[in-house]
């Protein structure tokens, strides 16, 4: 599995309007192949937005986050994404009273 951090610049000084914006992008997530979990994240500053996602593999993670996504991200943003990609080998879900061993790919 791994984990992909992405961060961005936020020009929201509204947190009620940022949480707004960034809601109406689910859709895109939900049943998306290749993603297990995404948390929508900002900074208490509000200055910075972005995810933390959960993938079965970098090579899904990799598909996602291509030539196209970055143009939307800088357009919709006003610059690009930071990405930074993470192993992740192990997963302790307390929700589901689960613990989850994925292939470090």
């Amino acid at each position: 599995m791994i984990v992909v951090r992405v961060q961005f610049p936020v020009d929201v000084p509204n947190p009620e309007k940022l949480v707004e914006k960034i809601d109406s992008t689910t859709g895109k997530y939900e049943g998306l192949s290749g993603l297990i979990r995404k948390y929508y994240v900002f900074s208490e500053d509000k200055k910075h937005a972005g995810g933390i996602y959960l993938w079965e593999s970098r090579e899904a993670a990799e598909a996602w986050y291509n030539e196209e996504w970055t143009a939307y991200m800088a357009e919709a943003w006003g610059e690009p994404s930071l990405l930074e990609y993470l192993h992740c080998p192990i997963v302790v879900d307390n929700e589901r009273s689960e613990v989850i061993s994925g292939n470090a790919a």
